[in-house]
């Protein structure tokens, strides 16, 4: 038996940090302590629905659930069952997306014990047979955590897909030297999109991102600035829609009148959505990734440039085993940098107020560490806070030096003060 601090959801926006016994592990199970869970809008959704979320068990007045992930950790225990592919000591990264025999049960969502807002959780038999638990390899913990969204953006762009009236074909992923807009796309998805289709093997000739907020457009030009993509071979351009008198023609200039061969609407708003069926170029492809809290969510196409020009729409939602696979090895070998996305750090005792106000709090990705407790707080105030406090004041000058973005150095400043044995 071993005592676990988590935090539960009990109902609709109700979460409770509390402390309480894990079960002793079975022989199919594994302990993990975790270390890293960064917080999804996808928790805060399931915390607005409590038991109408539909993976969330009608049962959680009596039998709380573990929210949270997006976790990263160190294994633990391992039950006799897989003691030959793990170890304890290993650090883990894990993908939630399991649809386990049609269930759509999933940790952070619908387990008692399985979840990454915790110090402790027990992974249960079927995230192993699932391949799902994965040996993770890289430096930092907080870039295992940030693989599950990661691995969300590359399902995306392996998802897409073209046509071929020759032979009927369909090629898979976003087109190469092509044109791809990510609407929407200053926010912390947006911006892992942009770092990884810089590098994506089929490497399109431009990446236009859109928003109508000039102080996110000018954070993203500084983490991804226009010249670093230049470098990769890729023409990036930011563009605030809001000052445009005609968007769509704007836009479609920007390509010569062409359009976009891949539309990528990272908002869940009926215009930008609308906006982006009209930007399509012959054979475009439209991925409408962001995720709606209605159900009844809708927009119009234009099913005559469907038919004629062959545009086509399409959605995807998480990634598999081999997107988070590529995403932590990408991370690892700082391909990608995964750090873009994140805008806030905090403590185990964040998490539940932040969750249940992320569409309040402005910025990025918000990244909690489990351990301990700490207030959540932005990176751009860690330098006036550190004209008082000397932990600020280290990890201020750190990020300083990173284009103001989190990184392995900082994460174990935050270890070393807080004694965090990982």
């Amino acid at each position: 038996m071993m005592k676990t601090k988590a935090v539960r959801m009990y109902g609709t926006m109700d979460l409770r940090l509390e402390e309480f016994e894990l079960p002793a592990i079975k022989d199919d199970e594994i302990l993990v302590k975790v270390i890293s869970d960064s917080i999804c809008m996808s928790t805060y959704k399931l915390a607005e629905q409590g038991k109408k979320h539909k993976r969330a068990p009608q049962n959680i007045d009596t039998n709380p659930v573990i929210v949270g992930h997006e976790f990263a950790g160190v294994i633990v225990e391992v039950g006799d069952k897989w003691k030959d592919q793990f170890k304890p000591g290993m650090k883990f990264a894990q993908q939630p997306a399991l649809n386990y025999k049609g269930s759509l049960a999933s940790p952070g969502y619908s387990y008692e014990y399985f979840g990454g807002a915790c110090t402790y959780c027990i992974i249960p038999h079927e995230v192993m047979e699932l391949g799902a638990l994965m040996e993770y390899k890289g430096e930092s913990f907080f870039e295992a955590s940030l693989g599950e969204p990661m691995s969300c953006i590359i399902g995306g762009y392996r998802g897409n897909y073209h046509t071929n009236k020759r032979d009927h074909s369909h090629a898979i992923g976003t087109k190469a030297d092509g044109d791809i807009i990510i609407l929407g796309g200053c926010g912390p998805m947006g911006l892992g999109a942009v770092s990884y289709g810089i590098q994506f093997e089929n490497k399109p000739k431009r990446i236009v991102v859109t928003d109508i907020d000039d102080a996110k457009i000018e954070r993203a030009r500084e983490v991804i600035p226009e010249s670093f993509a230049a470098e990769k071979g890729v023409e990036l351009l930011y563009v605030n829609t809001a000052k445009m008198a005609d968007p769509v023609q704007e836009l479609k200039d920007i390509t010569g009148g062409k359009g976009y061969d891949d539309v990528f609407v990272y908002i869940p708003n009926r215009a930008v959505a609308e906006l982006g069926d009209k930007l399509l170029a012959f054979d475009g492809c439209l991925n409408f990734f962001a995720g709606p809290t209605d159900n009844l969510f809708k927009g119009e196409i234009n099913l005559y440039n469907c038919h004629y020009t062959s545009t086509h729409i399409m959605g995807t939602t998480g990634g598999n085993n081999d997107d988070l696979i590529e995403a932590n090895d990408l991370a690892a070998r700082g391909i990608i940098e995964p750090a873009v996305m994140v805008t806030h750090i905090g403590g185990i005792d964040s998490i539940a107020e932040a969750t249940m106000n992320l569409p309040k709090i402005p910025g990025g990705k918000k990244l909690t560490y489990t351990q301990f407790d700490m207030p959540l707080t932005a990176i751009e105030d860690f330098g006036k806070l550190g004209e008082t406090d000397p932990l600020f004041k280290k990890l201020d000058e750190v990020c300083r030096k990173n284009r103001g973005l989190w990184s392995s150095e900082a994460e174990k400043i935050l270890f070393d003060h807080f004694d965090v044995e990982a």
